[in-house]
Order: structure tokens, then sequence, then C-alpha cells
């Protein structure tokens, strides 16, 4: 197998990766485009971090099994089928199936944390950031975290504040300055741009 076009996408929380990968999907056939994402090689609880107050912090790199990830990119890379549990954001209702990613010619790798892997990034022939408002990211988190996962808005505001933020500070906004692409996702008109351009050049890369 051709080694795959490579991308990396990343963004802060809230910032719109998840919708920007999901219409860049509209306009594949499922075996042109393979997406591994970031969130599906979090440590068990138990392996996480607890802040001062009490509070697990998961938005931090060590939070992720980094080898693992790693590890199944390369496989995919190397023509190899990848086949892992989902993992359901401490869910205790949630069942969790069984997620396969398939190779093809293109291969996605999102995460919050794509860039500041060094393992990961450099093996990235294209590197999208998307950039949104902190009050525009903050929404969409509360929504996401109340109506999806059930978390009280109480939980949400500490965690955005005290993990959420330091964090894009620190490990996701500084690789803004060496993305290839910066799309902003503060109003559909410059989002749907920015998808324009993007799915205009994968198209030439899923042939």
């Amino acid at each position: 197998m051709t080694k795959p076009y490579i991308i990396g996408i990343t963004g802060g929380s809230g910032s719109g990766k998840t919708t920007f990968i999901k219409k860049i999907r509209e306009h594949f056939d499922a075996n042109q485009i393979c997406v591994i994402s970031q969130d599906d090689y979090y440590k068990p609880r138990e392996q996480q971090k607890w802040d001062e107050n009490g509070y697990q912090n998961f938005d931090l790199p060590k939070s992720i099994d980094k080898k693992e990830f790693v590890q199944d990119i390369k496989k995919l890379i190397l023509g190899e089928t990848v086949e892992i549990e989902e993992y359901v954001f401490n869910n205790k209702d949630a069942i969790p199936n069984k997620i396969t990613f398939t190779p093809a010619p293109i291969l996605i790798i999102e995460g919050l944390f794509a860039f500041h892997f060094s393992k990961i990034r450099e093996l990235m022939d294209l590197k999208i950031y998307i950039h949104a408002k902190e009050s525009l990211k903050l929404i969409r988190r509360i929504k996401r975290d109340q109506l999806e996962r059930g978390y009280p808005i109480e939980d949400v505001l500490y965690r955005y504040e005290n993990h959420v933020l330091p964090s894009f500070e620190k490990y996701i906004e500084p690789y803004m300055d060496i993305a290839d692409i910066v799309v902003n996702n503060n109003e559909m008109r410059s989002l749907t741009e920015g998808l324009a351009v993007v799915e205009g050049f994968l198209k030439s890369k899923a042939l």
C-alpha cells in the first residue's frame, strides 16, 4: 500500500474540530479517508491526575495513552487495520463499542494534542488548526458536556477555567503558528470557505 497522505487537525476544545471533520467526510467515500482521534486514547479514569480541589484533569497531554496512539497511527500507515474499544468519557451507562480504523489514501489525525506530540506531528504532511473565539468555545463546551455527557454546569465551568483554558494556552494555542492552514470557525461563512479549500485539495489526494 502506498503511504497515505497524513493530515493533522487540532484546535481548542469547542473550536469545531469534530464538525469540520464530519463535513469533510461527507464529500468522500468511506474507503478514501480514515480518521483517528485522540479522544479514543484516554487513559483509564484511575490513571488520571487529580487537582488540588479533587477534580480529575483530563486536559493534559499525560491524560492520553500516547504510546498506543502513536503505535496505531504507524500501523495504519503500514496498511494494517486497527481495532480498539470506544472511550465513553466516564459515562457509566454507556456500553463501549468496538471501533475499527481501516487504512485509506488519506489519514486524518485529530486531537487537542495532535501537534504537541512531536512523534505524531512529524508524520504529518499537512497541519490544520481550527480557531474560534473563547466565548464560542465555552458555549459549545457547555452544550456538549451537559447534553452528551451529563456533566453539571458547575462542573463544566470549573473544568473550563482551571483545566481546559490553561491547557489550551500552554499545549495547543502555541502551535497555531506552525499550522499550514488556519480555519476560522467563528461563523458558518468562514468555516464553509475553509472547508471548500481543504476539500478541493484532498480530492486530488484521494484519487
